[in-house]
């Protein structure tokens, strides 16, 4: 595990990493598989949970290293003060080409683990501003003000632009360079069936800002992953 995983900061405090999709940040219930959390006790003897990502979300995700660090920066996150930013894939493109969500959120009555937009929910806040579009979809920047679960999954489906490759809010159908290249794509003889270009949730955390246990504002970035940039390299490319 450690070969896939990059530090972005660390200090004697805390630990920032660039979490690869398809990695637990915390083991499930049933601890069926490793997740960053084993590794990084392993590593250091234990640590503590600030916040989580989605397991096939990407990006920058915070750790403890002491029980004072974790009271601090969970109080932060809890009370709104911490300066959280993603990208990701969506599909098509908003009508506007930045505005604000804000539509509470719930969990599904009947579905497990899956929520929805509801007047009953707790109170949510999304940011949005499409960056580049890119025929059918749209490479956007998200900022958000409450750490709903799945909330930029959540909200992106309630305005009818859902994030690419989601499962639960959206639809799995891959990003394929035939799409793209239409008539000139050819197959290679080496492939009995083209590789996507993304199969995962194209969504990544992307910064964040928060007060550092000295009382300076520390601002950290994860670079995009190697799957996301891959993909827009071939948009750019493709798409005029």
């Amino acid at each position: 595990m450690r070969n896939k995983i990059d530090i972005i900061a660390e200090t004697e405090h805390w630990i920032a990493l660039n979490k690869p999709s398809g990695l637990l940040s915390i083991p499930d219930r049933e601890q069926s598989e490793p997740s960053l959390k084993d590794w990084l006790n392993e590593k250091y003897g234990k640590v503590w949970i600030v916040h989580r990502l989605d397991k096939f979300t990407s990006g920058l995700i915070v750790f403890a290293k002491d029980e004072a660090t974790h009271k601090l920066l969970s109080k932060q996150f809890e009370e709104r003060e911490v300066e959280k930013f993603y990208l990701g894939l969506v599909h098509g493109t908003p009508v506007q080409e930045e505005g604000s969500i804000d539509a509470a959120i719930m969990e599904h009555s009947v579905k497990k683990s899956t929520y929805v937009t509801h007047a009953k929910g707790k109170a949510s806040l999304t940011d949005y501003k499409v960056l580049h579009e890119y025929g059918s979809y749209s490479w956007v920047q998200f900022q958000i003000h409450t750490g709903r679960t799945h909330q930029i999954r959540v909200h992106m489906k309630h305005i009818g632009h859902p994030i690419v490759c989601d499962d639960i809010y959206g639809t799995t159908v891959p990003v394929l360079l035939s799409s793209l290249k239409r008539k000139k794509f050819k197959l290679s003889k080496a492939d009995e069936e083209e590789r996507p270009l993304m199969n995962r949730l194209a969504l990544h955390a992307w910064k964040l800002k928060f007060t550092d246990v000295d009382g300076t504002t520390k601002e950290l970035e994860a670079p995009v992953s190697k799957d996301l940039k891959a993909m827009l390299q071939q948009f750019e490319k493709w798409i005029k």
